[in-house]
């Protein structure tokens, strides 16, 4: 369901948007913008993407064990 919504702006904002954005996506932007921050949704999406990439899981596990390692032989 799409709400409406009426926002203040300082004018020097709105200007921005209007040229860097366009007249008619400016809701579109902040409302992309703002999704990630006020739900959650997309971070825990991202970390279910990168739990699927057994590669990049590989990877990171190779990572953290080779800085434990570090870790241990830093303390001879």
């Amino acid at each position: 369901m799409v709400r409406k919504l009426t926002i203040t702006v300082d004018e020097d904002v709105y200007d921005g948007l209007y040229v860097r954005v366009g007249r008619r996506r400016i809701s579109r932007f902040l409302n992309d913008l703002a999704k990630p921050l006020v739900t959650g949704d997309s971070l825990l999406e991202g970390y279910r993407e990168m739990a699927a990439d057994g590669v990049r899981e590989r990877e990171a596990a190779e990572w953290t064990d080779d800085l434990i390692g570090d870790a241990t032989r830093d303390g001879d």
